[in-house]
């Protein structure tokens, strides 16, 4: 029997979105608002960075990350494909009520592909989490690994932060920082955890 053929769609949410997204181990979508009628994938990459670096980085917690997932290319025999602006801006109209069906269709795990965030970003936390990782490597791996188990979403929603800013901006130097991004990289590999850490 030939196996189904697959399309990859993305999604630009914000950090709250995300947070529902991880829960679900990365599989599905969480339910729609009562104002949030449509679900609304997009068909390509440029359009989901536009949107997550233009418009959600100006709004809620100043966070866009692009989501990346697989389903049936069928699905836009159900959904067809819905021009919004240029011919760049291709979207899928999904009823709300579909999409619990719609996220049992996604293949493999929803991924990170990118990140963006606006000036008005919270980072404050996020920064003094970095260097506390940087004091607890720096004192025994142990404690380090303990502490990414234990606060594996925060780490999953910051990484890209963190990459993204300078050694300085976050208060160590640019050998801790390396040290601590490559243990949370190899700590996430060697887990149990079914879907890899956002690219940024």
């Amino acid at each position: 029997m030939r196996a189904s053929r697959t399309m990859h769609l993305w999604r630009p949410v914000g950090l709250k979105e995300l947070e529902l997204v991880f829960d679900s181990d990365m599989t599905g979508f969480p339910p729609r608002l009562p104002e949030q009628p449509i679900f609304y994938p997009v068909l390509n990459e440029a359009y989901a960075i536009q949107i997550a670096r233009e418009w959600n980085t100006l709004e809620g917690d100043a966070a866009g990350y692009v989501t990346r997932f697989e389903v049936p290319d069928a699905i836009l025999n159900r959904y067809p494909r819905q021009v919004v602006g240029s011919s760049m801006h291709e979207e899928l109209w999904i009823p709300a009520k579909d999409l619990t069906e719609f996220n049992r269709m996604i293949r493999g795990p929803i991924t990170v592909q990118a990140a963006f965030f606006g000036p008005a970003f919270t980072g404050k936390l996020a920064k003094d989490q970095f260097r506390e990782l940087a004091l607890l490597l720096a004192q025994g791996s142990i404690d380090t690994g303990t502490e990414i188990d234990a606060n594996r979403k925060v780490i999953f929603l910051h990484l890209p932060f963190w990459e993204g800013l300078a050694a300085t901006d976050l208060g160590v130097d640019s050998h801790e920082k390396a040290a601590v991004l490559a243990f949370i990289e190899n700590r996430w590999r060697q887990s149990d955890i079914p879907f890899p850490l956002p690219r940024r």
